[in-house]
């Protein structure tokens, strides 16, 4: 053993010596069964080749490669690419104490509580999420801790401070007392006019967010009676999109009634988040602008049972809560039915976040076929994105964004809860 090493670093220094850089080693996936995501076919017996943080090569067969190169066995596993989820909100998560600590927690306390959930996350195959809502600008510092190595999570798109009209579902001071309540304005994401909404727009690029979310109706969890009412006028959230554009920025709504979604879609949003009172008006809008559908049906069926647990939520969200939760997935299989283009998200920070694999069981369940279900989690995902360049499928000049499962979960959609392998760019 010792004289092959020795004849292997000599020959490794010769090659160095001759040429002036080093040989970089690759790592080779041997893949016993891989979701190609654009055939959606299912492909027996690749190898994948990495370097560095990106797949170099998609071959059939089992590849040896280089003495130097490393191998991954998933000869036994079914592979696929990381999986995006757009709707998370990696800050916070739901308990019965969280009004409460509005006013005892400072944003450290909301940022060390926070840790466990990237890494839950990123454990549970999500590569890269986006979070539609928090303050302080802690998603956007998280976001910039995991890029540079710092902290252990999911590749994130973070939309800062979300924009709500007063007493809107993203109103900060819905729900405390007159003395806190004051007047919130754009640079807090609180808008009441065109105007208003172009600087909240313009004061969200310059905390550093990556995209817009509006909160176009009511919404289940904040202290307000209505979570279906329009909260948004046509005018207010076109000069949202259109500045929003100015600078790059796609935009999501969340809309729980079909008014305020019907303005969303007319106005020019790229998607619309849960959509659980959508009607037909509403679809044949959406097919025909393109928008796409979010369905989030893990945060419907999780707030439906917290409902039942006395003192969970407070008294006035509990019947929001208890009417609008179960209608989720019903919605969701009208819209997959109708045509409205579908894209993975599960609004985890309501559910415990690790469990956004939950979503696959309930779509399916719901009428989608399990391998269209993967596709929502991964090419249609980073379609809506804008980053299907270098995300959402296992391709040549790709992020090397890889998980895998013991088993198919195109013959058991629960096995997506069962990961046993990660890779993030590489590593």
């Amino acid at each position: 053993m010792g004289t092959t090493v020795s004849v292997v670093r000599v020959l490794l220094t010769a090659l160095l010596l001759l040429f002036g850089t080093p040989m970089l080693a690759a790592t080779i996936i041997h893949a016993g069964e891989m979701l190609d995501v654009n055939s959606g076919k299912v492909l027996s017996e690749q190898t994948i080749i990495i370097e560095g943080s990106q797949i170099t090569t998609v071959a059939e067969g089992y590849h040896a490669g280089n003495l130097e190169d490393a191998i991954v066995d998933l000869r036994n596993a079914f592979v696929m690419p990381g999986l995006l989820d757009m709707h998370v909100h990696i800050i916070t998560e739901t308990a019965p104490e969280a009004r409460l600590r509005r006013f005892t927690d400072d944003p450290g306390d909301y940022a060390y509580r926070s840790i466990p959930h990237a890494s839950r996350t990123l454990m549970a195959g999500f590569t890269t999420v986006r979070d539609l809502g928090s303050s302080y600008g802690l998603a956007q510092s998280m976001r910039d801790a995991i890029a540079a190595g710092r902290l252990i999570g999911p590749r994130i798109y973070a939309a800062g401070k979300s924009l709500a009209t007063s007493g809107g579902h993203a109103d900060p001071t819905n729900g405390v007392n007159a003395e806190r309540r004051g007047d919130p304005g754009p640079t807090e994401g609180v808008i009441n006019s065109a105007e208003d909404g172009r600087k909240a727009v313009r004061t969200r690029y310059k905390e550093g967010s990556d995209l817009i979310k509006i909160t176009a109706t009511g919404g289940v969890l904040s202290q307000a009676k209505s979570a279906e009412n329009p909260q948004f006028t046509i005018s207010e959230i076109e000069a949202i999109v259109a500045t929003a554009k100015d600078y790059g920025f796609k935009v999501a709504a969340h809309a729980h009634g079909a008014e305020g979604m019907r303005r969303a879609v007319v106005a020019g949003v790229d998607s619309i988040e849960h959509g659980t009172l959508m009607n037909e008006e509403v679809m044949r809008l959406m097919k025909k602008k393109g928008t796409w559908l979010v369905p989030t049906i893990s945060a419907g069926m999780y707030v439906a049972d917290k409902a039942k647990v006395e003192g969970f939520f407070s008294e006035l969200v509990r019947p929001k809560a208890a009417a609008i939760g179960p209608m989720s997935k019903a919605t969701f299989a009208k819209a997959y039915e109708s045509g409205v283009k579908i894209a993975f998200g599960t609004d985890t920070g309501v559910p415990p976040h690790g469990e956004n694999w939950r979503e696959f069981v309930y779509m399916v369940d719901a009428g989608m076929p399990a391998v269209e279900s993967l596709v929502a989690a991964t090419k249609s995902a980073a379609l809506l994105l804008g980053a299907y360049d270098q995300l959402g499928s296992i391709e040549a000049g790709k992020f090397a964004d890889i998980v895998a499962f013991p088993r198919s979960p195109l013959l058991d959609i629960a096995v997506m809860g069962e990961v046993s392998f990660v890779m993030k760019e590489g590593d």
